[in-house]
């Protein structure tokens, strides 16, 4: 039986989608703190000007993994008070919906997922302090990307394709979004401080 064009280009697709998830991830990454600039880390903690942040996150999960953000104030020990999460995950809970999303767009929810704040489940992170405008305006584009952002298809718009319009929106360069959400972190923070 003789594939056609869209069958060969279906096996092709598959081929790639299985071959990105086969390397495993790592033990955890340390934490990342760098300034607005994305320059040398510094310590939350020393940085008494910049008390916002966004912390650009992956996380462990019984398939690959998820990127999102996690964004909002630290104190003076750089713990987050009240922090928000924005993400792009599939918007069922039902994992059917999960792997139909690596064929064709599912709907999409933009918000905290389980688990996103719970450390034991951090792989990667980088936070970037901010200065009240830059957190502002960080946050209101983060918002109009939640408003838009309604459909979920893992090799054309994932999560780590959200997290790159949010970098590249603060001025930094992304990385491709195929790969795995803790080499996606580690890659965003090591193209952006060097």
């Amino acid at each position: 039986m003789a594939l056609g064009r869209g069958g060969v280009s279906l096996i092709v697709m598959l081929a790639f989608v299985a071959s990105s998830c086969q390397t495993d991830d790592k033990r955890p990454l340390p934490h990342y703190t760098s300034n607005g600039r994305g320059v040398a880390p510094t310590n939350a903690a020393e940085n008494k000007s910049n008390r916002y942040f966004i912390e650009f996150r992956s996380r462990y999960a019984l398939t690959y993994g998820h990127t999102y953000v996690v964004f909002g104030r630290a104190d003076k020990n750089g713990n987050m008070i009240n922090p928000q999460v924005a993400g792009l995950a599939p918007a069922s809970p039902d994992a059917a919906q999960y792997v139909i999303g690596h064929f064709i767009p599912v709907p999409a929810s933009t918000g905290a997922t389980d688990g996103d704040l719970e450390e034991q489940y951090r792989s990667a992170s980088w936070r970037v302090m901010l200065t009240d405008g830059e957190y502002n305006d960080t946050v209101a584009y983060i918002r109009k990307l939640q408003a838009k952002s309604r459909l979920w298809e893992a090799t054309v718009y994932n999560c780590n394709a959200f997290v790159a319009d949010i970098a590249r929106h603060m001025g930094y360069k992304a990385p491709g979004i195929w790969l795995r959400p803790q080499q996606f972190i580690a890659t965003l923070r090591e193209m952006n401080t060097g």
